[in-house]
């Protein structure tokens, strides 16, 4: 694949970086995609769920590019079990608080570290034209933050105007409980049953 990247223009890099980010996303992404569900049923409010994109957004970046340029990498044996831990977290404290508490944007950033790190090994494998380094971390950047505002937006249009209704509250936390469960299972698949 890098060959035929490296013939590319940067317009063709660009393009092709932001088509595979958002596809990481949407439609290939379940672990991320849980996670961003697990953001907006703690609140269907769009400017705390921007904050917390945000923060994700930023501290993914960071690592991804770290890891690429080959300055910093954990091994996935680490980094995937976390990121399951992080869906899981993230979830129960849907369940356990009412609210969206102060420190979640930074609960947040700290998750999308290790999010990032995974997003590098998927990086890795695809193969990044050296000539076109910057172009293509950021396009696929761009492209993973495009399909985690698609799903928030999404979800947003869908649920938004329900969210006073006696029975949202029921919903949000029954979602975040799936949400949970699957992602404790994940970690148990991923530390114990990975080969």
């Amino acid at each position: 694949m890098m060959d035929g990247i490296a013939e590319q223009t940067v317009w063709d890099v660009i393009g092709l970086y932001l088509r595979l980010g958002f596809e990481h996303i949407l439609p290939k992404g379940l672990d991320h995609i849980l996670f961003v569900l697990a953001l907006f049923f703690a609140s269907s409010r769009l400017k705390p769920l921007v904050w917390q994109v945000s923060a994700f957004t930023v501290a993914h970046t960071l690592t991804l590019a770290l890891a690429v340029l080959g300055l910093f990498t954990l091994p996935s044996h680490i980094v995937e079990p976390v990121i399951a831990l992080s869906i899981a977290f993230v979830a129960i404290e849907n369940l356990v608080f009412k609210d969206i508490q102060r420190w979640r944007p930074l609960v947040v950033f700290g998750f999308g570290l290790f999010h990032g790190l995974g997003f590098a090994g998927v990086l890795v494998e695809l193969g990044l034209p050296q000539g076109q380094l910057l172009p293509s971390l950021l396009s696929f950047n761009i492209g993973v933050e495009a399909g985690q505002l698609t799903i928030l937006l999404a979800m947003w249009f869908a649920l938004h105007r329900f969210r006073d209704a006696s029975w949202y509250p029921l919903l949000a936390k029954g979602a975040s409980a799936l949400i949970a469960a699957i992602a404790l299972w994940w970690v148990v698949e991923r530390v114990f049953l990975a080969g």
